[in-house]
């Protein structure tokens, strides 16, 4: 499964723990991830998945494959800015949000438009079927397995 990972670009040291822990656990479950491929919640969690030798993939702003972080496998330039943000959240099967700031809020509003589970830890509290907000790394990464496995399960 590939899962998206949106947050903020600017984080603390909590934030950052926080964000690299995702990125271990999905890593060491087999899960790739998607995020925007810069800094801050994006470069944390890519680090904890590359620790496990998981894929990372980002979706970058800008034309330039060289800008991703150095945790990125696969750097993706888009050349549109924010608006690359829908593009983000739609490659990845499920969605954790952690942090962020009014770009993470766009790509939330994505991920629903998209259907995509959500779960959101330490982010903008919302209000609406398909996000679940959770207080650890470990309960957002069960949260999406689960609602991707379930959701697989409504489609036999």
């Amino acid at each position: 499964m590939r899962v998206a990972v949106i947050g903020g670009s600017e984080i603390g040291a909590e934030t950052r723990e926080r964000a690299v822990e995702v990125g271990r656990l999905l890593g060491e479950r087999g899960h790739a991830v998607v995020c925007g491929g810069l800094s801050g919640v994006m470069e944390a969690v890519c680090k904890g998945a590359s620790e496990t030798g998981a894929e990372t993939i980002g979706i970058l702003p800008g034309e330039d494959r060289d800008a991703a972080n150095e945790w990125v496998t696969t750097p993706i330039a888009t050349g549109l800015g924010h608006a690359r943000n829908p593009l983000v959240v739609c490659n990845g099967d499920a969605v954790v949000a952690i942090d962020g700031a009014a770009g993470t809020l766009s790509e939330l509003g994505h991920a629903l438009v998209f259907h995509r589970p959500i779960a959101g830890l330490g982010t903008h509290e919302i209000e609406l079927e398909g996000f679940e907000a959770v207080e650890t790394p470990t309960e957002a990464v069960e949260h999406v397995e689960g609602a991707i496995e379930e959701r697989s399960y409504s489609d036999d």
